[in-house]
């Protein structure tokens, strides 16, 4: 029976050997992570210096199309800020533009298909003259046009097509919505030559400036209008076609029900000298 005992004891106690090993490895598998955290770290910032690396400037052009930045990268502000007239940021996954102020001598700057909501300059880019914007997720106008006249007073090329705060010229139901936000964006910003793709008019001009504070578009949220929707139940109507009437008006009702029977000899018709007597 002791011995017995003596096995189960040896079987089930654990020395204290075997719990020092047991913290140490997970301490490692701890480091292990810590370690594989590291080099994914050290691996996206090796593709960012190589990304930034196939960069270069041509005639005062910096093309970055397609390279998946999601914020410009401070190293290429460095490098190339001081000396770049035209900016290409096109096609890549953008929600803001931090570090644009280190381009002091940008003139063009392009950022089509990302996916900025709001427009945030940190310092006045007095040279800039052309913007463009295609393709993002800008809804609020008033707010951009605030910024523009602020950082960018000098802008003669503005371009918004495909943003929800652009109405689709194409789609004949916002016709009438674009040419408004043209005269909107025209009052605010005189100095525009070229709208989206159109070139700037001088009767737009005069349009404008008359009546362009007035053209502004309100855009109704979608839980506004269900909200409204909801508000406008319509009533049941009590209209009825049908006289009113009740049960004893129905016992002395003055109509009548009969057969009439409505002979057509035809004697003044044109078409009866082409029938003959044998087919009546």
């Amino acid at each position: 029976m002791s011995d017995e005992e003596d096995t189960t004891t040896t079987a089930t106690t654990a020395t204290p050997e075997d719990v020092i090993v047991e913290h140490e490895s997970g301490d490692e598998h701890v480091e292990k992570k810590e370690e594989e955290k590291d080099k994914d770290g050290d691996e996206d910032e090796e593709d960012l210096l190589q990304r930034i690396q196939s960069v270069s400037l041509s005639n005062g052009t910096l093309s970055c199309a397609f390279r998946d930045f999601e914020i410009v990268p401070k190293q290429l502000a460095d490098r190339y800020g001081a000396l770049t007239k035209r900016l290409d940021l096109s096609h890549n996954m953008l929600t803001c533009v931090d570090h644009l102020e280190q381009f002091t001598q940008l003139r063009e700057l392009v950022l089509d298909n990302n996916s900025i909501e709001t427009l945030v300059l940190p310092e006045p880019m007095l040279h800039l003259q052309t913007l463009s914007m295609n393709k993002n997720n800008i809804v609020d106008i008033d707010k951009l046009i605030n910024t523009i006249q602020t950082f960018a007073p000098n802008l003669t090329f503005l371009s918004l097509l495909g943003n929800i705060a652009c109405p689709n010229e194409l789609v004949e139901k916002e016709e009438t919505d674009y040419q408004r936000y043209r005269y909107l964006v025209l009052h605010s910003l005189p100095k525009l030559k070229f709208l989206d793709s159109r070139k700037v008019s001088a009767e737009e001009c005069e349009t404008a400036a008359q009546q362009g504070q007035f053209m502004r578009a309100v855009v109704l949220k979608e839980e506004d209008l269900e909200q409204q929707l909801q508000q406008q139940v319509p009533t049941p109507s009590q209209y009825t076609p049908l006289p009113n009437t009740t049960d004893a008006d129905l016992q002395q009702h003055k109509g009548s029900v009969g057969r009439c029977k409505y002979v057509y000899y035809g004697k003044h018709s044109e078409g009866n000298r082409f029938i003959r007597n044998n087919d009546l």
